[in-house]
């Protein structure tokens, strides 16, 4: 009986050493889950962001689809440095109950970033920027703050001096039984980008060739371009820039034989330099003169000239939660002939209409009258087809309109990889 009795006691005692921690480690995981509940609600808007990568990291918030519903709406704009690298803003944007509390934060990405030491640099900034709103929820309790080694300051040297290259070069060809194409093109361009200063010069060419048969007859296409581009610019201060363009080209298809185009310039945004990812409206003015000797004799009975003329562009570019707005208006002349001009437009708005809604625009317009490099007589339907020869035109545009609509659960925590982004294409060959 005393054994019997012992070897009970023993048993239970064993089952609630183990059910303990077990009930216990339940007890945690749903008054985590409570806690949860009342985190901060969080809508990412940005482009190049791996959105199952931050829920995945940072799971302390509630991730939802629309911006209405959020307590912090997070802005993330991106733009190139002068190293080729990426700079995010990440702007922090309370609402609601966080409603004014704001925070900015940048993280910026070298050229030789892959894209994990990348994602992973961002989604640390972003922890760190979401600590203030999650530091006023309950589940701030189940959050521990580290850091590393203390690292002394030292002074920047770059034994590069700011000055980045970048070498590209890339072959094409395929064909079949009648037709066969071929092109090389390749890019050189050295860069030294500095908060006082920005240069980049830029050089690259193109060759490509397609044949036909038909009917036992081969034909041969071909066309060639070579450019060097330059551009200096200078800051002046928080509003103001002066600098210089320089563009050499050669073209079969613009029928340019070789044309040097200099251009200084000078640049006013009424809003600060240090606003540029979030709000910029620029505007800037060159004077030019552009030499051209063309191959070919043009419409008016040129084989070259040199040319002054100059132009205005106004830029405006907006990233608010509301939305996108990037917009650019140009017009150029030459001081010879008024009449021989330019003028574009360009237009791509994303603009949320409502809760799910969201209306979308790219758009782009240009009035042509200074294509002084025309050829003289017809030109071939060869040439038409392949687009061998610039041909007269006073005008092109381009137009695309959409809507984009989304409903239902307003929580996008989840994050499920299976059958990698939902296997569309690979669906369609088997219905």
């Amino acid at each position: 009986m005393k054994l019997r009795f012992a070897i009970i006691f023993a048993v239970l005692s064993l089952t609630c050493m183990v059910a303990t921690p077990f009930l216990y480690s339940q007890e945690e995981q749903n008054d985590i889950e409570e806690m949860k509940k009342k985190a901060p609600k969080v809508f990412l808007d940005g482009r190049r962001i791996d959105r199952n990568y931050i829920r995945t990291e940072i799971p302390f918030v509630n991730y939802v689809r629309d911006r209405k519903e959020a307590d912090v709406h997070v802005l993330i704009t991106t733009q190139t440095t002068g190293s080729g690298g990426r700079e995010y803003t990440i702007a922090f944007i309370g609402q609601k109950e966080c409603s004014g509390i704001n925070n900015t934060l940048i993280y910026a990405s070298n050229n030789t970033d892959t894209s994990e030491e990348i994602r992973r640099g961002y989604v640390q900034v972003l922890k760190m920027g979401l600590i203030s709103y999650v530091a006023r929820s309950p589940i701030c309790n189940q959050i521990g703050i580290s850091f590393k080694e203390e690292v002394n300051l030292t002074s920047v040297e770059d034994k590069w001096n700011f000055w980045v290259y970048s070498l590209s070069l890339r072959g094409r060809l395929n064909g079949e039984a009648s037709r066969s194409s071929s092109s090389i093109s390749g890019n050189l361009s050295v860069n030294r980008v500095t908060p006082e200063s920005k240069l980049r010069m830029g050089i690259s060419g193109n060759f490509d060739q397609r044949n036909y048969t038909s009917d036992d007859e081969k034909y041969t296409s071909s066309s060639e371009s070579k450019s060097f581009s330059g551009l200096f610019a200078k800051s002046l201060n928080g509003h103001w820039s002066i600098g210089a363009f320089l563009n050499l080209s050669s073209s079969s298809y613009r029928n340019i034989k070789f044309s040097i185009n200099p251009a200084p310039a000078i640049e006013y945004n009424l809003f600060p330099y240090s606003e540029s990812t979030r709000r910029q409206l620029r505007f800037l003015y060159k004077l030019g003169y552009n030499f051209s000797r063309y191959r070919e004799l043009t419409v008016y009975n040129k084989t070259s000239e040199g040319l002054f003329g100059q132009s205005l562009a106004v830029t405006m570019e907006i990233r608010e939660p509301w939305g996108t707005v990037e917009a650019s208006l140009e017009g150029s002349h030459y001081f010879h002939d008024f009449s021989k001009n330019r003028f574009e437009f360009d237009l791509e708005l994303s603009f949320r209409v409502l809760k799910g809604l969201s209306f979308n625009i790219q758009g782009g317009y240009e009035r042509i009258h200074d294509q002084l490099a025309l050829v003289k007589g017809e030109a071939t339907l060869e040439e038409i087809l392949l687009r061998r020869k610039e041909l007269a035109t006073e005008y092109e545009y381009s137009l695309s309109v959409g809507l984009s609509f989304t409903f239902g659960s307003i929580y996008s925590n989840v994050v499920n990889p299976r059958f990698g982004g939902g296997g569309g294409d690979r669906w369609r060959r088997f219905r």
